[in-house]
């Protein structure tokens, strides 16, 4: 069951998800759905985020494998250097630097993808509100008709200006 809540202004929203995260819902249950960006001090609505680690590892896979395929490549295909050696860090530098930034780069866009859902299946029962003009719509997911009532009833404490209950089919 999902409720959504319409609000006209900012501070009243902000109340509201405070009110909802003490009754022990969690960001996750909540999504938030207006035509301009909403921003939000630190702790109202924050989802952890992974984005830095993956593009540190995504970097590291990168550069590691440019850096074996090079060096696989001059020893199985050995050519006369005169006495230089086959192997040089100097020498791959350049693939290696630029495959990591690749790797950096490719695994970034992906997470970011994931992130935002756009890779993963949606559930064909969530409901997207229609937001009017100059409002934010709040979606709450909602376990079971108790919380849904709790949440009802915090939501229009909050100042909601519209509160629309849905079934999940």
């Amino acid at each position: 069951m999902y409720l959504i809540a319409e609000f006209q202004d900012q501070p009243r929203l902000e109340d509201a998800i405070h009110a909802l995260k003490a009754e022990g819902l969690g960001v996750l249950d909540m999504d938030l759905f207006s035509e301009e960006p909403v921003e939000f001090r630190r702790g109202i609505l924050d989802r952890p985020s992974r984005m830095s680690l993956v593009a540190v590892l995504g970097a590291i896979l990168g550069g590691s494998l440019a850096t074996t395929g090079v060096y696989a490549a001059q020893h199985n295909y050995a050519l006369v250097t005169g006495g230089m050696p086959i192997f040089s860090f100097w020498g791959s530098g350049v693939i290696t630097y630029e495959t990591t930034m690749l790797g950096a780069v490719l695994s970034t866009f992906g997470w970011f993808l994931w992130e935002s859902g756009l890779l993963r299946r949606r559930k064909k029962n969530m409901p997207v509100p229609l937001v009017p003009p100059g409002s934010m719509c709040l979606r709450v997911r909602c376990a079971d008709h108790q919380i849904a009532a709790r949440a009802q009833r915090i939501l229009d404490l909050a100042g909601a200006v519209a509160i629309e209950k849905m079934e999940s089919a």
